[in-house]
């Protein structure tokens, strides 16, 4: 898109959107960017969820289930904004990054309910430090993937939160490496290995899609200011 494209574009979506509200309804716009923020704040309820979990394994407390929920909550969103993209002529930014956007915020949640998983079918009788140390990462990255979908709209004060995932996902490399390290190092049972390997790599890989998430985010960034 020229840069005259892009003014052209802006006018018009100024334009639609005080149609929309002179009618007192939201444009549709605006509730992408609603949508957006919904599955944000699921992201982080689940990332939350999946820390507390796994500090109070095998105490359950019902939070496998309420894990199982948000992810049956990321489909719907999900599903909710790829029918807004298909019904509205106008979108805030290019289809194809938000539908990028919307995917990677529910693989996140995805890999949550994986990971949470992972610790009932392996038989997992209690936690490790290093487990433990990523679900940490893993919910600060949700709650700064949130906080980003939260300022996604006025396209300020999102950069600070996707530096800190930047940090936090090389936070996580090193505590996954580490883990993995000490596991064939000091294990003698090899399922044990094999257990706690696949835990790892579920946790890991949820760390990372909140940094494809936060990369689409500064894709968009990128192309809107």
């Amino acid at each position: 898109m020229s840069a005259a494209e892009e003014q052209l574009y802006g006018r018009s979506l100024r334009s639609a959107r005080r149609r929309w509200e002179a009618f007192g309804a939201k444009p549709p716009q605006a509730e992408i960017f609603e949508l957006l923020r919904v599955a944000g704040r699921n992201a982080r309820t689940a990332a939350g969820l999946m820390d507390s979990l796994m500090r109070y394994w095998p105490e359950d407390r019902g939070l496998r289930q309420e894990i199982s929920d948000c992810e049956e909550e990321g489909d719907r969103v999900t599903h909710k904004i790829v029918n807004r993209l298909r019904a509205s002529k106008m979108t805030p930014f290019d289809r194809e990054d938000i539908h990028m956007l919307a995917g990677a915020i529910d693989d996140v949640v995805d890999d949550i309910e994986e990971a949470s998983e992972q610790l009932a079918s392996k038989r997992v009788e209690a936690p490790m430090e290093q487990a433990q140390q990523l679900t940490s990462v893993l919910r600060d990255c949700g709650r700064e993937l949130a906080a980003a979908l939260d300022d996604l709209e006025h396209l300020e004060g999102i950069e600070e939160h996707l530096d800190a995932i930047r940090k936090l996902e090389q936070e996580g490399d090193q505590i996954y490496r580490g883990a993995l390290a000490a596991l064939f190092d000091n294990a003698i049972d090899p399922m044990f290995v094999l257990r706690w390997k696949d835990i790892y790599a579920a946790l890991e890989e949820a760390i990372d899609r909140c940094r494809a998430a936060s990369n689409s985010i500064e894709s968009i960034i990128v192309k809107h200011t």
